[in-house]
Formats: structure tokens, C-alpha cells, sequence
């Protein structure tokens, strides 16, 4: 009997024995006050002794105001035998005790595993923040709360930006539009931009610290002729949105075209070359008549002349000069038929050159001063063919094609 009991009690002893050789879990268990989480684990396999440890309370955070966002940061927590903890939990709270907890946003929400956050756009009043250190699935007592923070709420909205864009815009330089402008410093521009046949561009671009932006080069091309606008607003740092600023272009890509040739008889002869007599010439659209004539003025209205000289040679040819200066370009007007000496050359001095932009046409008059003897034989009414000098351009800058054209008939 005695024999049986000990060999209870060695069994008894070999199975408690093994239960501790198997323990390597965790236990946790709340005991409150700072220190508020402990565990246990063995340490050895051969000697079932444990050791107690506890997850520290978080360290009181300091926090930094810029506008309407708020930086945390704090120092690192650690279990007491040292172990290091697997993030943070951030609070605020309205008031220095109590109150009630609202998750932290932005970096700062959910777990933090670094030891700063920032909460962007903080709601207006005064907070205080609190950090909880966390380990796995259990977390240790929340810090003591920051020093009261303010966000600086700013609720004015920016003046509108001011947006330059190119006036004119035409079938090369749509490829490449520059826009830039300014408006409050280290704001956010965002830039609309439209037009006919095509859906609009938008960009963001952020504004340096004097105000000044400048958008990335866009092409254009897609849009229709016409109006485009660019239209701008800006947002500054606390979120606040302008009115828009807004600029135009007006966009014209088709090229200018000849659409008319014809001598009229302006002179006491019909059918016979004389002073008086003309040469009219139409285009499609308004000209640059800079590039016509450099000594005139570009708009879109205006009647200018300029006194020339008209010269046809022995090939029935009719060109037009200023001597030195200014600058002709204007091309040359087969005349279909024989109205000058041959050889030889027939000039008419006095003679002028006027734009008309109402009509879109330019005229040759020639003048009183002859040099050189005209045909005097009545001629047919023949069509004119014009030859356009290469570099004339609408306003827009598209260039008239120097292909000739034939005019209908037509006769001095």
C-alpha cells in the first residue's frame, strides 16, 4: 500500500512536471494603474520558473501647429524587461481631462509605427493628444495628454489668379501654349482650360513662395478655331478656394487663302491699259498687313495706302516697289495679256497700294506717270493669275500658300 501511494505521487509530480515543459505561451492579465498589462512566459524548459513583464504606459507626446495641420511626435515605449512595443494609437481630445476620445486622421490614424504623425485639416477650437502604445493585440495605458493645441483656422478665401496666356493662337504655336500667372504664395493652382471640339485640360500647379505658377507647355491642337479660355483658381493651405481668374485665345488654325484676282478699269480707255486702272486682290481673311508692308500697323480694321511703283515687263508681268524702303511683299500678277512694250519695261510712277479689312482685298492703282510705251490694242477680257510673295500671314501668324491662282475674266 505504502509502494502504491509513491508511485501516485512520482506520477502525479512527472505530469505537472511535463505541463511546465510545454508552457511557452503568453498570458495577460490587467492588473490597472500605469503599468497596466502584464505577462508571463518560461524562460527554460527545465525549470517551469516564469517572470512577470509589463507594457509601459505611452510617453506624453509634443505637438507642432502649421495652419490647420497638426504634427505628433514622442518618444519610443518599451515593455519593462525592454521588449519594444508594435506601434501607437493617437487621440485628441477637446478637453485638458475627460472628454470624449476622437481618433487621430491623416498619418496619424489607425497604427502608427513610427514615432510622428501628421493630422491634416484639424477642426477649429483647442485639442489635446494622447498616445497608446500597443504590442500585438493588447495595448498599455494611454500617455498623459500634449500641451493644448490650436490650429490656426483660416477661413478667407485667396483673391482670384491672374492668368496670361498667348492673344492669338494658330495651327504651329497651338502645338506649344504656354500659361502662367500669379497668386497667393504656396497656394494650388488648378487650371482649366477650353475650347470648341474637344474636352478640357485640366492641370495643378503649385504656386512658389512669391505667388508666381507656371503651367506645363499643352498642346492645343485638338481645339477648334475660336475662343479658348483658360480659367484659374486657387487653393490655399487651410483649403480655401478662390474665384477664378481667366484669360483668352483666339485660335486660328486654317491658313489664309487667295479667293479673287481682277483688273478693273478705273482709266478713261476700257479695254486699254491706262492710269486709273486696277488691280484688285482678295483673300479669305483679314492679312497681318505687316507682313504685307512693314511700314503699316496690324488690327483687324484699316484702310492704309503706300505709294509705289508699278512695273510690268516684257512677260506681261505686274510687280509692285517702295525703293529701299519700306519693305514690299506682295507677289507678282500675270496679266493674261499683252498691255506693256515688249521688250522693254513698263513702270507707272505715283501709283498706290491700299488694304482695305472691311473687304479683306488689296489694290494696285496704277499712277500718272508712265515710262515706257503701253499697248495701245484693245484687249480681250482675260482672268489674271497672281503669284502671293512667300511670308504674308493672317493675324493669327497661319501663312498664305504662294500657289498661283487664276482670277475670273477680267480687263483694264
Amino acid at each position: 500500500m505504502s509502494r502504491h501511494r509513491q508511485t501516485t505521487n512520482i506520477g502525479t509530480f512527472g505530469r505537472w512536471h511535463r505541463i511546465a515543459l510545454i508552457v511557452v505561451g503568453i498570458l495577460f492579465v490587467s492588473w490597472g494603474g500605469p503599468a497596466a498589462v502584464a505577462f508571463w512566459g518560461s524562460v527554460s524548459a527545465g525549470s517551469g520558473v516564469a517572470k512577470a513583464d509589463a507594457l509601459s504606459q505611452g510617453a506624453r507626446p509634443t505637438t507642432t501647429v502649421s495652419g490647420t495641420s497638426v504634427t505628433v511626435a514622442w518618444t519610443a515605449s518599451t515593455t519593462a524587461a525592454g521588449r519594444s512595443v508594435t506601434g501607437y494609437s493617437i487621440s485628441r481630445y477637446s478637453t485638458a481631462t475627460g472628454g470624449t476620445k476622437v481618433p487621430a486622421t491623416g498619418s496619424c490614424s489607425a497604427t502608427v509605427a513610427a514615432l510622428s504623425c501628421v493630422e491634416v485639416g484639424v477642426p477649429a477650437g483647442t485639442w489635446y493628444y494622447a498616445v497608446t502604445p500597443l504590442l500585438s493585440l493588447w495595448q498599455g495605458a494611454e500617455s498623459l495628454r500634449s500641451n493644448a493645441t490650436t490650429p490656426v483656422t483660416d477661413t478667407t478665401a485667396p483673391d482670384a489668379p491672374s492668368v496670361n496666356a498667348p492673344a492669338a493662337l494658330n495651327g504651329t504655336t497651338a502645338a506649344e501654349v504656354l500659361v502662367k500667372g500669379a497668386a497667393e504664395p504656396n497656394s494650388t493652382i488648378t487650371l482649366t482650360i477650353s475650347g470648341a471640339g474637344a474636352q478640357p485640360k485640366i492641370q495643378q500647379i503649385g504656386t512658389d513662395s512669391s505667388g508666381k505658377w507656371t503651367a506645363a507647355v499643352v498642346d492645343l491642337r485638338g481645339f477648334g478655331d475660336g475662343t479658348i479660355t483658360y480659367s484659374a483658381r486657387a487653393t490655399d493651405a487651410a483649403g480655401n478656394v478662390s474665384l477664378a481668374g481667366s484669360a483668352t485665345s483666339s485660335k486660328d488654325a486654317t491658313a489664309p487663302k487667295v479667293t479673287g484676282v481682277r483688273l478693273n478699269n478705273g482709266g478713261s480707255r476700257d479695254g486699254k491699259i491706262d492710269p486709273g486702272d486696277t488691280v484688285t486682290l482678295t483673300y479669305s481673311e483679314v492679312l497681318k498687313v505687316s507682313t504685307v508692308n512693314t511700314a503699316w500697323t496690324d488690327s483687324p480694321g484699316g484702310s492704309p495706302t503706300q505709294n509705289v511703283t508699278v512695273s510690268i515687263n516684257s512677260g506681261n508681268v505686274l510687280t509692285v516697289s517702295a525703293g529701299s524702303s519700306p519693305t514690299l511683299t506682295v507677289g507678282s500678277v500675270d496679266l493674261g495679256a499683252i498691255y506693256g512694250p515688249s521688250p522693254g519695261v513698263l513702270t507707272y510712277s505715283g501709283s498706290t497700294l491700299g488694304w482695305d479689312a472691311t473687304a479683306k482685298t488689296l489694290t494696285i492703282t496704277l499712277g500718272a506717270t508712265v515710262s515706257g510705251t503701253p499697248s495701245n490694242a484693245n484687249r480681250s477680257a482675260l482672268a489674271a493669275t497672281y503669284t502671293p510673295a512667300s511670308g504674308i500671314t493672317d493675324l493669327a501668324g497661319n501663312l498664305l500658300a504662294t500657289t498661283p491662282l487664276a482670277g475670273a475674266a477680267s480687263n483694264f
